[in-house]
């Protein structure tokens, strides 16, 4: 059966690397796919960053699909990875050096997260709910609002999310974020009975998330905007709080010291994090605005102004999870998991192959 298959990948923009796309007629079976239907097939790198005009030929290498909610009736997105001629990975794949941390020993922690995503809907130059004439009202009516007047964008955001249903996405949640205009999907672990929730996976999940944001906004003829600092003034940032646990810190027996554990490597390492957890986040971790500041690490139960944030419900029982709150809004979710997971287990023969991702260097000051 023909049918179209949209593959996507990840590109060289810097500081932060977007999402690109095309799609390609494939033959299927409906209900017997696998990803051996969705060949290797090549792209142009030099128009995507990745590759000089003189040698342009790079690959993608399909390594997940799902259906297309977009086009329905058996169509298919298919995540890639992007390779070199001679089949290993481009620079620019952090994909496959989150695989590498995990092959390291990461794996043995069996993580599992989820990622709160923010994002800023734009037009004309503009937020949503902006005017070039003044600003809204101040921040504090947004949240979570309802009504034309607080409330900028959720046909987009509605669409959105049964998109991510249909598509089979770990999808569960969505709300109006403080801002006008701006708004959050959380995408990881469930629960729900066959839902797949190794880490590696739902990393895959966030970014084809993301691309159907922006596939589905631009039918409304709107920016999605993932800038750390959408807007300047007195008004929040964009993030992306990245829950994360392992078996430890999941266990009733173990879970308490495995928290203390984690939170005193992740102390330790805090510069390496900041490095990597997004551009110009320094505009956004100020120490205001829900934030900790990017020179200062805190941890704190029910705390949303700490680095760390324990959910109270985790500190009375004793194990659950753990939020990182520093990742920023275009903060790539391979590199901020693999330098999680490198982190806590301890892994550091691989700190040289976070280099290329560095994308915020500061003197740090860590408390």
């Amino acid at each position: 059966m023909a049918s179209l298959a949209e593959y996507i990948w990840m590109d060289g923009t810097t500081p932060s690397a977007r999402l690109r796309s095309k799609g390609r007629v494939v033959d299927t079976t409906p209900g017997k796919e696998s990803l051996a239907d969705f060949p290797e097939w090549g792209f142009d790198g030099s128009s995507t960053y990745q590759a000089p005009g003189n040698n342009s030929d790079l690959s993608l290498r399909p390594v997940y699909f799902l259906k297309d909610p977009v086009r329905g009736a058996d169509n298919y997105l298919v995540l890639c990875e992007v390779e070199n001629p001679d089949g290993t990975p481009h620079e620019t794949n952090s994909r496959a050096l989150f695989r590498e941390v995990l092959a390291a020993g990461g794996s043995q922690l069996e993580a599992c997260g989820g990622f709160e995503q923010e994002y800023t809907f734009f037009q004309n130059g503009f937020p949503l709910g902006f005017t070039n004439q003044k600003e809204p009202e101040p921040q504090g009516p947004y949240y979570c609002s309802v009504g034309s007047q607080f409330s900028h964008g959720r046909a987009i955001v509605e669409k959105h999310a049964q998109a991510c249903i249909d598509a089979g996405l770990n999808i569960y949640g969505i709300n109006a974020e403080v801002m006008p205009g701006q708004w959050e999907y959380q995408i990881g672990y469930r629960g729900f009975e066959g839902d797949q929730n190794d880490i590696l996976t739902l990393c895959d999940q966030r970014l084809i998330a993301n691309w159907l944001l922006e596939r589905i906004a631009e039918d409304f003829n709107v920016d999605v905007n993932f800038e750390n600092k959408p807007q300047k003034g007195d008004w929040n940032g964009a993030g992306c709080h990245t829950n994360f646990s392992t078996k430890a810190i999941r266990n009733k027996e173990t879970g308490k010291k495995a928290i203390e554990d984690a939170l005193e490597a992740l102390k330790n390492n805090h510069d390496k994090h900041i490095q990597v957890y997004g551009a110009n986040n320094d505009q956004r971790l100020t120490g205001k605005h829900e934030t900790c500041s990017i020179y200062q690490f805190r941890s704190g139960t029910s705390d949303r102004g700490a680095s760390i944030r324990i959910p109270l419900s985790v500190a009375q029982k004793g194990y659950g999870y753990i939020e990182d709150r520093r990742p920023g809004a275009n903060s790539d979710p391979y590199v901020v998991c693999a330098r999680i997971v490198a982190t806590v287990a301890k892994i550091t023969q691989l700190d040289d192959k976070f280099k290329p991702f560095i994308n915020l260097v500061l003197e740090m000051q860590t408390a």
